[in-house]
């Protein structure tokens, strides 16, 4: 087929190669994702044993090539590496001629919209920043976790509309994210979930410290429902000792992690901090008894370290 016959990259609705660059948790199950829409996986790189072995049991029979390799077989090509590697895997690929004219190239960085891609672009390449709202795990599961998962959307206006059908092949659900607010956009996830495994592990210890022998079975209704309350209602859905004022029951957790998990303190205290900030901004939190609750976050003593408390 001539170039003239070929259709325009920008809205071919025709089966792609796909190449993944990066054979980490993301790369191959969104190349898995494609496959089941109907593209075709060609190649594949890693540079770990594990990366290797992850590229083999996701993306059977597809070869592991070189990276320079990748982007000559295929016509869509993702981009997974980590944030720090993407700018200057770009530039080199650019500089040493591996990008084609017309290749649509996409990256998975939360941090990073479409311009780090600006050395491909000069090349003649279709740039695309598609960052799935979702934590990996590196096996199978995580091809069925796309479906109805959000991905923050970077593109030129031009190549919008290809950005989002190729989300919604995947399953997902594309949100437009502008440029300037990738990073914004990144931290406000890795606030939420990022931190959320922190301190789901930190509480899962001090559980099992306190004699629980099912920690998860018991977290699991609880978070869930807080989950649930906090996307439902927001602010509204704030409960326990610090939203109600209780700073003996905040002086007794103190305590007891000073004691028994001294690393927990600093978190506790500043997730304390925030959490008294927006219920009393909410009005959740009377003023009246702001003042000896935010003593003792502050490092005071008011409050008794025997008062108990509960998890409402």
């Amino acid at each position: 087929m001539s170039t003239s016959q070929q259709p325009d990259p920008r809205d071919r609705p025709a089966r792609l190669t796909v190449g993944v660059v990066g054979a980490g948790r993301v790369g191959p199950a969104l190349a898995a994702s494609l496959q089941l829409a109907g593209h075709r996986p060609v190649a594949v790189s890693g540079v770990s044993e594990a990366s290797r072995r992850r590229a083999e049991r996701m993306l059977p029979d597809v070869p592991l090539v070189p990276p320079a390799e990748v982007l000559a077989r295929a016509e869509l090509v993702l981009l997974t590496v980590p944030d720090d590697v993407l700018p200057g895997l770009v530039e080199g690929l650019a500089e040493t001629g591996a990008v084609k004219p017309g290749q649509l190239l996409v990256h998975t960085s939360g941090r990073y919209g479409a311009k780090v891609l600006d050395p491909a672009l000069r090349a003649g390449a279709l740039p695309l920043a598609l960052h799935p709202a979702m934590t990996f795990t590196g096996t199978p599961v995580d091809v069925q976790r796309l479906a109805g998962c959000s991905f923050g959307v970077t593109a030129p206006e031009e190549l919008r509309l290809a950005a989002e059908a190729l989300v919604i092949e995947m399953g997902g659900e594309p949100e437009w994210i502008a440029e300037e607010m990738r990073p914004l956009y990144h931290a406000a996830l890795a606030l939420g979930a990022n931190h959320l495994v922190t301190l789901v592990a930190q509480s899962m210890e001090l559980l099992r410290e306190a004699g629980v022998e099912a920690p998860d079975r018991m977290l699991g209704p609880l978070l869930g429902a807080a989950l649930d309350n906090a996307l439902r209602s927001g602010d509204a859905a704030l409960t326990g000792p610090v939203a109600r004022g209780d700073a003996g029951t905040v002086a007794a957790h103190v305590t007891e992690l000073r004691r028994h998990a001294p690393q927990t303190v600093a978190g506790y205290l500043a997730m304390a901090r925030a959490t008294a900030d927006r219920a009393l901004a909410h009005g959740l939190l009377k003023p009246e008894l702001a003042e000896d609750l935010l003593d003792v976050l502050a490092g005071g003593t008011t409050g008794t370290a025997g008062a108990e408390g509960d998890a409402r």
